[in-house]
């Protein structure tokens, strides 16, 4: 090679290293310093944090019914603002003051927020904090208490500390404390306080209540968790039309898995003044009547009881099966009291065009039969609405990406299902509906319900098996790829305000029709196989599907299988009792 080659080779790797020294300056001039970078990043952490604290969150906005509250028609104490228990008057906080939150963790990681009561009417106290995940708007209240016979409330005598955030890598918007208040002897705390600073609260920032006042309580919903702490919503322990237990709408924090011994209230006089007459009865009911949407392809749907035994429901009495008879429009003639006990049901028409038609049950006469319940100690009123189905459709299975008809299994003879309203005595204000599926059910509180028509409450019925539901979709029951469908959606709608008929108020003077004291079964047993049925649906699957089928068919209630007809409502566990669930 020549010497021209080389000189030229030479000078453009001087150029070269040149530019590379010249680009690695650059970029060393334009680094902060080691100070300049730790500070910037705690500068953008610091940013972050204060962007989690400004992001809106639904818990940010109060919830209110979509129309103002009508004036109640007057009598007694419904809606007064003020309950007496027996010497310690309540008063409803729907006024809350937030104390202290945090940004991540509980329902869809969106964290919790901490409330204590305030603009407390005159001569009350504050009994307990409110809490709430930050997932739904604001909609909660608490108890506060006043002393009308001068021993019923006492301070506490010191504090315990509960937990604290303190050294916690949380998103929060200052260090959190919860303390338990520790009651004098004779009194219990019933409630928590929540302060953003490690010293004790004053003595007199909440007060214990008289022991004879109080009853057991037990965690309900979760709220919140972390570092061993989980923050709960409570409630009585024995709930029903007879039990006395009072919920105050305080939270109950267990810290590693030790529960807090916190009481709820008990209204001691058994006293049902509180509860709304017949006139506020009727009042509340046009107010907060359900409007039912049934499925657009359902070909069973509910009818007044009147017109189910009009159009040829029959009586069977065992041992005379050839010989059943016809039943009184007003069920008069229906065995009264007893037990189910086998020796009577109902059935349909034995003319198969009457059958068919009796099936289809009658829409336009279709009527809501409510049952009014005093719940918590009478502090709420349950309007438990009833719908009577004269047949339940077959039911349907999805298996991953088949939606798969389960031949005659969930079909039966008459259906009840029922929603339940839940409405504070103390200013008549819905607080949630419970929709009843099958053997179980689900609470919606208001906040998550659809509306229509002012602050009448939307529910869906499913296709064939009339569950109810707050919205519209699939419902699987079971998981995502293998479960039962409970499809709803909007077709024809009922609006149970325009039909109704209240035929149970045990603490009113209601006469109750025969036919809701029949305590025999509305419908006949099923004789079909189900082996038979399962063996017409799994010809046509894969052997791994065939198996996930007889799974989900073994899972299924009675309530869906069918296979005997339903007791009554009066004749159901929730009649006396709390909802399931």
């Amino acid at each position: 090679m020549s010497s021209i080659f080389w000189s030229r080779l030479f000078l453009l790797r001087i150029i070269l290293f040149k530019n590379i020294f010249v680009a690695c300056l650059i970029l060393f001039l334009a680094l902060p310093s080691s100070h300049s970078l730790r500070d910037s990043t705690m500068g953008n952490r610091s940013s972050n944090l204060d962007n989690d604290n400004n992001i809106s969150r639904p818990i940010d906005t109060p919830f209110k019914l979509p129309s103002p509250l009508p004036t109640w028609p007057s009598g007694q104490g419904f809606a007064t603002g003020v309950i007496d228990l027996g010497g310690l008057e309540v008063s409803q906080i729907s006024s809350l003051a937030k104390v202290w939150a945090t940004q991540e963790g509980g329902p869809d990681d969106l964290g919790a927020t901490f409330f204590e009561p305030s603009n407390l009417p005159n001569g009350f106290f504050m009994l307990g904090s409110y809490s709430q995940p930050n997932n739904l708007p604001l909609f909660g209240s608490v108890l506060a208490g006043k002393d009308s016979t001068g021993d019923t409330l006492k301070m506490p005598t010191d504090y315990t500390l509960v937990w604290s955030s303190e050294n916690l890598n949380i998103k929060q918007d200052s260090v959190g404390y919860i303390w338990l208040p520790i009651p004098p002897e004779g009194y219990k705390a019933v409630g928590h306080v929540v302060t953003t600073s490690p010293q004790k609260p004053s003595l007199d920032k909440i007060h214990c209540v008289r022991s004879d006042l109080t009853d057991v309580s037990e965690s309900d919903d979760w709220i919140w968790g972390n570092n061993g702490l989980n923050v709960y919503s409570s409630r009585p322990r024995d709930r029903g039309i007879n039990a006395l237990g009072v919920s105050t709408g305080a939270f109950v924090a267990s810290n590693n898995g030790t529960a807090d011994s916190l009481a709820c209230l008990k209204n001691v006089k058994a006293n049902l003044s509180a509860m709304p007459n017949l006139n506020q009865v009727q009042a509340l009911f046009q107010a907060y009547s359900p409007l039912y949407y049934f499925h657009p392809d359902e070909q069973y749907y509910p009818s007044s009881i009147t017109w189910f035994f009009q159009n040829g429901a029959l009586l069977y009495t065992k041992g005379q099966e050839s010989a059943p008879v016809a039943i009184e429009p007003n069920g008069s003639n229906l065995p009264q009291g007893g037990s189910n006990d086998g020796a009577f049901w109902l059935d349909l028409p034995t003319d198969d065009s009457a059958k068919d038609q009796v099936k289809k049950g009658d829409l336009q006469a279709a009527t809501a039969y409510l049952h009014i319940k005093p719940m918590f100690g009478a502090t709420y009123t349950d309007i438990a609405l009833w719908l009577f189905y004269p047949f339940n459709g077959p039911a349907r299975a999805k298996i991953e990406f088949m939606t798969i008809p389960l031949g005659k299994i969930g079909q039966h003879v008459g259906d009840w299902e029922h929603v339940t309203l839940r409405i504070s005595n103390f200013n008549g204000e819905l607080q949630g509906v419970y929709f009843s599926q099958h053997s179980g059910g689900n609470w919606v509180i208001a906040s998550q319900l659809e509306f229509q028509n002012g602050n009448k409450p939307v529910a869906y019925s499913s296709l064939h098996g009339h569950a109810s539901y707050a919205q519209p979709g699939k419902n699987m029951q079971g998981n995502s790829n293998i479960g039962l469908r409970n499809d709803t959606a909007k077709g024809q709608m009922m609006d149970t305000g325009a039909n109704y008929s209240i035929v149970a108020a045990e603490y009113l003077t209601i006469v109750e029709p025969a036919w809701l004291n029949y305590a025999r079964e509305w419908g006949p047993k099923i004789s079909y196989d189900i082996a038979n049925e399962l063996q017409k649906v799994e010809r046509f699957l894969p052997g791994k599907l065939k198996k996930a089928v007889e799974k989900l068919v073994k899972s299924l209630p009675n309530e869906v299988l069918g296979e005997e007809g339903p007791t009554g409502p009066k004749f159901k566990d929730m009649w006396n009792g709390d909802e399931r669930g």
